[in-house]
């Protein structure tokens, strides 16, 4: 081969054409690096007929490439996928791409890493800026600029800790093997029902074809027990399996679980590792190394050597739609890259999507059924506090009838967990005086109050601010007030009434790594916490057999907003934190705070009637079109002028396609009209399901011309509708 077609990193081209070296080889998938004007970029050899089929260029006008990457190729299946996601999801195929090759492909695996740890000595010069960079340290260990962003200092800083030996340097192997896990470890002892289900699951994992099973298992019903015995037939066969988490919280526990079962830990793949365990674990699943995968939505692309399954934990959860970047549902990406591997896909779930029920409504997904809880636990009983008749003391956001509750709990050595999916102290402040709100500045946002740290945040953008002493309006003193409850008010509310109590409050900004979830769990464990507070990272996962009472703070915070999914979420996510309650021997109790317990949702909830809802839901969504019987996409045009942004989408309205059965509304300005200092508007279009979406997307798309400053961003069946 003198020439080879080649996909680059990168979103503003599509492939191009080099001249392969002298004695060199570049087959269909080989990793190369290629020179791109005077920029040298990472690509992949692809087939000459694909995005496309370009026309090719001269011979004499090639360029050769610079390096061969010494890694396995990417293989067929995978660029598949890549085409695949890059079509459905109208994304640059570049972008994709990116997502299976990161920059620690490129590096050699055979040399060390140099990273740094504290020894323990204190500079003789001590700044307010290395004391912060010490304690945020604490004894972790990473590369300079890793340990710069942990700090939330310069690299300059961290480099001066060096050069005074309060950082010494820790030569770490990449290339160090993996322990190898071992099916026949520790076989669980399984009742009859997960005996079942597990030999349908080894039968899919066996055949090596592709197959879609739902396994639709009750909170507690031992679903991870199950689709265990699937990996480890994967494994008796020489294969590879991957284990898909909505939230990276969850991956330390789910290591523990794994370790305990297999012998070993799984490899994890999240976006909290360090440098050096990212290109060690990617070199290991590139070679097949590393049996199983266990990892957040962006492990679905690495490029397996042997994948024998796919599991999709959770499946029904809505952070395994990719909101940034390309915006793909790693739940249906992970079915599209079984259906090219030729593998079977576990999708597991005690509350799953309507979409996946619609396709085994289809026949085109097996439903495997796990209807009881494992050992004799029963599920817990649940009841709704009608809010009206028993409202919470003034200032107060607990009801009388949790209070009570939660003070049984206590008296009985048993705990309890408060949910309420509202991080921080309060979603808003005000000036008591003016009535003005403190917004983000980049944003169309409050900024919500995080007292455990003195600080307003925003929580699209990320912008932190201390809290003003005077109102910025009306330069009042002392007016500002906290308005509605987050998790860190109920705590302090809870601490008031139970000072007694041991409280731990779990969200995303306390659980913000894998092993701060694994610290969590260990103090739940070992009873040193009475009572948890927290968001929806405590839905799910965990399993606590001395938790036998959960209360529903706000169970009609979800249903605001106009979101079609709104009643769905909500009861998945009750139904998920309802689950943590009664999983050991002792019975639980479920007491869901609302003010309209006559609502669907909440009446389907407390009767228990999963089914009932869902096909009142369904028929919702058949009426009126919505997903799975209809589709939506979202146009979203985003500029820092906002005359850019508002003439280009005003453009794209005129020329909108007219087509039966397609409906397109807009251009308005997006619910979150600012993000990020770039004013948004938005178009949104509605069509059957046999309509061709993408198609009629590219094509009006690319009927007008885009100005340098705006920016376009396509979201097929979106999830997330600000």
């Amino acid at each position: 081969m003198t020439r080879a077609r080649v996909l680059l990193l990168t979103a503003a081209l599509g492939p191009l054409d080099y001249r392969v070296p002298r004695e060199s080889e570049a087959p269909l998938g080989s990793v190369v690096v290629a020179p791109l004007g005077p920029r040298r970029l990472g690509g992949v050899v692809w087939e000459d007929e694909s995005f496309g089929a370009p026309e090719p260029v001269g011979d004499n006008r090639l360029r050769n490439l610079y390096e061969i990457v010494a890694v396995p190729p990417i293989q067929a299946p995978l660029r598949r996928l890549i085409e695949w996601t890059s079509d459905y999801y109208l994304a640059p195929p570049g972008s994709v791409l990116r997502m299976v090759l990161p920059g620690v492909a490129f590096a050699d695996a055979r040399r060390p890493i140099v990273e740094y740890r504290a020894t323990g000595e204190i500079p003789a010069r001590m700044t307010p800026q290395r004391t912060v960079a010490l304690e945020a340290i604490g004894e972790r260990q990473g590369m300079v600029r890793e340990l710069a962003v942990l700090a939330e200092v310069s690299e300059a800083v961290i480099r001066g800790l060096v050069q005074t030996g309060a950082l010494e340097a820790v030569s770490v192997s990449a290339d160090a093997p993996y322990p190898e896990p071992d099916p026949a470890f520790a076989p669980p002892d399984l009742s009859d029902e997960q005996t079942a289900a597990a030999a349908q699951l080894k039968a899919a994992v066996v055949a090596e074809k592709f197959e879609t099973l739902l396994l639709d298992g009750v909170t507690g019903s031992g679903k991870t027990e199950v689709y265990m015995e699937a990996i480890a037939a994967a494994l008796d066969a020489g294969k590879q399996a991957l284990v898909l988490l909505p939230e990276i919280a969850l991956t330390e526990p789910m290591l523990t679980r794994f370790a305990a079962r297999f012998g070993c830990e799984p490899v994890g793949w999240h976006s909290g590792l360090r440098s050096a365990e990212r290109r060690r674990a990617w070199h290991a699943i590139a070679s097949g190394d590393a049996r199983i995968v266990i990892g957040a939505r962006s492990a679905l692309f690495l490029p397996y050597a042997r994948l024998g399954v796919i599991v999709v934990d959770e499946a029904h959860e809505t952070s395994f739609k990719q909101e940034d970047g390309v915006h793909y549902h790693a739940r249906d990406v992970a079915v599209m890259r079984g259906h090219f591997e030729g593998l079977p896909v576990v999708l597991a779930s005690a509350t799953p999507a309507l979409e996946s029920l619609a396709m085994v409504e289809a026949g085109r997904y097996s439903h495997i059924k796990l209807p009881a809880r494992f050992g004799g636990a029963t599920l817990p009983d649940l009841a709704a506090i009608d809010m009206r008749i028993n409202p919470p003391d003034r200032g107060r956001w607990l009801a009388p009838p949790l209070v009570d509750a939660l003070a049984d709990r206590l008296t009985k050595g048993e705990q309890s967990l408060l949910f309420l999916n509202r991080r921080g102290f309060a979603p808003l402040t005000l000036c008591r005086t003016c009535g003005h709100r403190i917004q983000c500045p980049n944003c169309t946002a409050w900024m919500v109050e995080h007292r455990l740290v003195h600080r307003l945040a925003c929580h699209h953008c990320g912008h932190v601010m201390p809290p003003p002493r005077l109102c910025p309006e009306c330069k009042d003193e002392d007016s500002l007030v906290a308005c509605g409850p987050g998790v860190e008010r109920v705590a302090d509310e809870v601490i008031l009434r139970f000072p007694e109590a041991r409280v731990a409050i779990v969200t995303s900004d306390t659980l913000w790594s894998p092993a701060k979830a694994a610290e969590f769990v260990d103090n739940v464990e070992g009873g040193l916490v009475d009572i948890i507070i927290g968001t929806q990272l405590v839905t799910k996962g965990y399993h606590f057999p001395n938790l036998t009472l959960v209360g529903v703070v706000d169970a009609d915070l979800g249903l605001d907003g106009g979101d079609l999914r709104a009643s769905e979420r909500t009861f998945q996510q009750i139904a998920q934190v309802a689950g943590r309650a009664g999983r050991g021997v002792k019975p639980g109790e479920v007491l869901i705070q609302t003010r309209v317990p006559e609502a669907p949702v909440m009446a389907a909830l407390v009767a228990n009637d999963r089914d009932g809802f869902y096909s009142a839901e369904a028929a919702a969504r058949k009426h009126a079109g919505a997903p799975p019987y209809g589709r939506f996409a979202a146009l979203v045009i985003s500029s820092e002028d906002i005359d850019i942004a508002r003439g280009v989408a005003k453009r794209l309205g005129d020329k909108a396609p007219v087509a039966e059965g397609l409906a397109v509304y807009g251009p308005a300005p997006a619910p979150l009209a600012m993000l990020r200092g770039r004013h948004r508007f938005r178009l949104l279009l509605h069509a059957p399901r046999s309509f061709d979406l993408q198609g009629t997307i590219r094509e009006w798309v690319g009927s007008i011309d885009w100005p340098s400053k705006a920016r376009l961003a396509i979201d097929i069946d979106p999830y997330s509708f600000v």
